[in-house]
């Protein structure tokens, strides 16, 4: 059974992903770093219950890769949003294997400490135009979820619209009474408690 791990916000800079949480949810986010291998480079925000935010973008600094970039920010344009859900696994591996879904094989990545292993479509593209969640697996401890600052923001609920709801809610091996499927128009929303009160976030 999977569990969530944390949200992400995709925007076509980082700068412009992070105002977006930080408009949106009135608290500031911390340094985060560089992902080497996909380009990239995030902001991060801890929340409650063991999760966190990042905002993540495309590294202006990082030219072309031979390989599509996670969450399928090759393609990414528009306003920044709440793109992606990622849940961690006990055993990747056999969650993998088990998902009838091209949901990546397991890649092995590194940031500063940290070490995890996460599965990525060749595509950059997760099921169900990208509302199925990133599967992801630790291999240290403490993770960010740990080490972040509380920022006094709690997720409350993650809406997971999609037209086939039904079938992507049957298809997610998880329980969790704060993710609701929804059918609808492919996007995902996020209502917080914060020190100001209710905020979503989308």
């Amino acid at each position: 059974m999977l569990e969530l791990d944390h949200l992400a916000v995709a925007g076509e800079s980082l700068e412009a992903a992070v105002a977006h949480v930080e408009d949106a949810l009135g608290v500031k986010m911390l340094p985060g770093g560089q992902h080497a291998r996909y380009g990239t480079h995030n902001q991060l925000l801890g929340l409650g219950d063991g999760l966190y935010l990042e905002a993540i973008a495309t590294d202006p600094s990082v030219g072309s890769l031979p390989h599509a970039r996670w969450f399928d920010l090759d393609r990414f344009e528009g306003s920044p949003r709440l793109g992606n859900w990622i849940c961690r696994s006990d055993d990747l591996e056999a969650d993998v294997a088990s998902i009838p879904l091209d949901v990546g094989l397991p890649v092995a990545l590194t940031r500063g400490d940290l070490r995890w292993r996460m599965a990525v479509p060749d595509s950059g593209v997760l099921p169900y135009g990208d509302c199925f969640p990133a599967l992801m697996q630790w291999d240290v401890s403490p993770t960010p979820a740990s080490l972040l600052a509380g920022s006094g923001c709690t997720l409350l609920r993650l809406e997971v619209a999609h037209p086939d709801a039904g079938d992507l809610q049957a298809a997610v091996p998880l329980i969790d009474p704060r993710i609701v499927y929804v059918e609808g128009t492919t996007a995902l929303r996020a209502s917080f408690d914060t020190p100001h009160g209710k905020r979503v976030l989308q």
